[in-house]
This record gives C-alpha cells, sequence and structure tokens, in this order.
C-alpha cells in the first residue's frame, strides 16, 4: 500500500514541479521526477526544516510541500543542466 501512495504522491507532486517550472514531459517523468525530488527533499530538506517525509509513513501537507520543494530543485537542476547545451 505505501507503494501505491508514493506512486500517486509522486505523481502529483511531479506534475505540480512541473506546472511550477513550466515544463511538459508527459505523466511517466512527472512520477519518476516527483519520487525523485521526494527522495531529495527528503534527505536535504526536511533534516533542515526537522519535518518527516511521505516515505517515513507520514502522509502530510508538509511532507507533501518538502516533496514538492525536492520536485522543483530537480527540476532546476535539470534545466540548468539543459540550458548549455544546444538543441
Amino acid at each position: 500500500m505505501q507503494v501505491i501512495i508514493w506512486l500517486i504522491a509522486g505523481g502529483v507532486v511531479g506534475w505540480l514541479a512541473g506546472l511550477l517550472m513550466k515544463r511538459r514531459d508527459g505523466v511517466f517523468l512527472d512520477i519518476v521526477i516527483g519520487i525523485v525530488g521526494a527522495l531529495l527533499g527528503g534527505w536535504f530538506i526536511a533534516p533542515l526544516v526537522g519535518a518527516n517525509t511521505i516515505d517515513q509513513g507520514s502522509f502530510s501537507l508538509s511532507s507533501l510541500l518538502i516533496s514538492l520543494a525536492g520536485a522543483v530543485l530537480l527540476l532546476a537542476i535539470v534545466n540548468f543542466g539543459r540550458r548549455g547545451r544546444m538543441r
């Protein structure tokens, strides 16, 4: 059941991060970005603010915001990496 919650929350968080960063990568990539962003947020942001994350079994507004911040951070890093390349 926890994996299903991760996938649903990851999809929603990835979709919201894509809207905030004005990117359209598709549903699958939104889920991947959301899950990886949630991991990044859990590793780097959650200890700074002292909040629990989704993977710790705490499904709350603060855990979703931390996951969203991690996904936006991940998209910002990807955008920075793509900006230097020719399309």
